[in-house]
């Protein structure tokens, strides 16, 4: 097992290039993964995805490296703001969280979320959101226990769920 004092756990820049590489080969294996649909990143992805974040000013991701420089990638999360019309302020969506498989288990996860979650509060947001498979135990027990609930308006009508439709 790797010390998790020796994880560093900071706010990417995208300018970076170790930054940027980091985050292209954390996600890419994290879409290898069951949990991301064990599917590769295509090569248009992994080509224009930090470019194409760097053109979205509400998007932000914490990476997590192990070692003495940035060099070592092992986690990532990816946020994007949204709008919460009912509070009037903005939110964030926590979209990818991904800790490589040597590393999970560790709490670098529940250090990013630390980390988002200030970046968040600096942004004004009045809460995170994020999706996760109902298969995902792992997943689902860190997020229970930073906070994450289900969401729901009116407990008579039920849990919220997350759709989606393909274009």
């Amino acid at each position: 097992m790797n010390d998790m004092n020796l994880v560093r756990v900071c706010r990417a820049d995208y300018a970076n290039p170790d930054h940027a590489q980091a985050l292209v080969t954390v996600l890419d294996a994290y879409a290898r993964d069951p949990m991301g649909g064990a599917e590769a990143l295509s090569a248009f992805a992994k080509a224009n995805l930090v470019a194409s974040l760097v053109a979205r000013s509400q998007a932000f991701s914490v990476l997590a490296f192990t070692g003495v420089d940035d060099k070592e990638p092992v986690g990532l999360v990816n946020c994007f703001e949204g709008f919460s019309t009912f509070a009037c302020q903005p939110l964030v969506n926590v979209h990818d969280v991904a800790v490589l498989d040597g590393f999970r288990g560790q709490r670098i996860a529940e250090r990013m979320l630390a980390l988002v979650e200030d970046i968040a509060r600096e942004r004004g947001a009045c809460k995170l959101t994020l999706e996760v498979l109902q298969g995902n135990v792992g997943a689902l027990r860190l997020y229970k226990r930073v906070g994450f609930a289900s969401y729901q308006l009116d407990p008579a009508m039920g849990n919220a769920q997350f759709l989606q439709k393909k274009l």
